[in-house]
């Protein structure tokens, strides 16, 4: 009967089987129930096992719900729990994930818009989502409009019965302004368009996409939040991955449904690594955010640099919006600086700047501990140059977890390139 504390499973008989390659693939060992650990256990999967023909056709009605297992493209009890600690961090109710953070804002699109449909996006949104909507979006005859996300009038403005759908970043991707979350949600549900919202700077720490006013009855929120959890919610410039989360039920059935049509899927082995780093997001995002924000009082002392951009600086855009927000709400503000070098450096000049950096590292993306630097030009990224930004060539800073002192004196060095 084997060894004790052996338990046998359903097909036991197979141990009377001559062949122990048979035995190898069937055995019936099962471990015993009850085991915990601070880390959960992992299970990979493309194939699950019914118990009856019944039940394998019980299972999908309610695979919405994330009640059964089917295949393990649409979900392992790892990525269930995934999906459900994310909510608890954003305050969604639903989550779906997704092989990036850009898959997440695609999946969204194509989930919600058809030919002759329309969407807006603020002019600073981040750049792939240009690329999708000039692309990929207006070959399928779903058109697309930049409204200036730090003027309320003119989104409510561009709004039109075409419209379905609108995106909202907080802060604004690269040049970081931060815009009247509050007013651009409000003017949309009065139209009653839907709202998505890229939640990966704030991260769910910074501000609460559903509530942004505590306590608020009812909730003032976005209907559908994204995250790259590449960034804060990994930490290690390592993983690739996405999620997107709602509250309402059938939008989120909306979204399954293309999901599980699309295929997409994650490894477990990412959603491992995750799951890892999750309990220690909010230190790190703290850590970013306290280095970067002394990290801009400094940067904003340098004559080379004539406009610092970040939140926290009373000058840079949307502080106020911010400070209403954030502080006064539930957070601080991610790990990133952006500054515009004087008009008089060149291009050639501001990018020997960058190389003359020795702790930052050219590289995109952000939220792990390296700090990195890009080199942008916004003539590329705007429809218009925004009249709040003064003139130049625009640097991003990611403030990894080195010491602020030591990244400091790495800009120090690397400027006197430009003097």
């Amino acid at each position: 009967m084997g060894r004790p504390g052996k338990k046998l499973g359903p097909h036991a008989w197979f141990k009377d089987m001559s062949n122990p390659v048979t035995d190898l693939i069937h055995h019936a060992y099962a471990p015993p129930a009850g085991f915990e650990a601070p880390q959960p256990g992992v299970f990979k999967a493309s194939t699950i096992f019914f118990n009856s023909v019944a039940d394998m056709r019980g299972r999908y009605r309610s695979i919405m719900d994330n009640d059964s297992y089917t295949y393990g493209l649409r979900g392992t009890p790892t990525t269930y729990l995934l999906e459900e600690r994310l909510c608890a961090l954003e305050g969604g109710e639903r989550c779906l994930l997704v092989p990036s953070g850009l898959a997440a804002i695609g999946l969204v699109s194509l989930a919600l818009l058809k030919s002759g449909d329309e969407v807006l996006f603020p002019d600073n949104v981040y750049g792939p989502s240009k690329s999708l909507a000039e692309g990929v979006l207006k070959d399928w005859g779903i058109t697309h409009q930049y409204y200036d996300p730090m003027d309320p009038q003119d989104l409510e403005a561009q709004i039109s019965s075409r419209t379905k759908l609108v995106w909202l970043e907080a802060a604004g991707s690269v040049t970081l302004e931060f815009p009247d979350l509050l007013a651009l949600v409000r003017i949309c549900k009065q139209r009653k368009v839907l709202t998505a919202l890229d939640n990966t700077w704030g991260a769910g720490l910074a501000f609460k996409p559903f509530d942004l006013v505590p306590d608020a009855s009812p909730a003032l929120g976005v209907d559908i939040s994204t995250h790259a959890l590449t960034k804060y919610p990994s930490g290690g410039g390592d993983v690739l991955m996405g999620s997107v989360m709602v509250r309402d039920r059938a939008l989120h059935k909306l979204l399954k449904l293309t999901h599980l049509r699309l295929g997409l899927g994650v490894g477990m082995n990412d959603v491992e690594a995750i799951l890892r780093s999750l309990p220690s997001i909010a230190l790190r995002y703290r850590a970013h955010d306290e280095a970067t924000r002394a990290l801009a009082l400094w940067a904003d002392t340098q004559p080379e640099f004539v406009q610092v951009l970040h939140p926290s600086l009373p000058g840079s855009p949307g502080h106020k919006h911010w400070k209403e927000l954030c502080v006064n709400g539930f957070g601080g503000a991610a790990g990133l600086v952006s500054v515009i070098l004087d008009e008089r450096f060149t291009q050639e000049q501001t990018d020997a700047f960058c190389d003359a950096l020795k702790l930052f590292r050219l590289g995109y993306s952000w939220g792990g501990p390296i700090s990195l630097v890009v080199p942008y030009d916004l003539t590329d990224m705007r429809t218009v140059w925004p009249t709040y930004l003064e003139k130049g060539t625009l640097v991003r800073f990611s403030i990894g977890l080195e010491d602020v002192l030591d990244l400091q004196q790495d800009i120090d060095q690397a400027l006197r390139v430009l003097r």
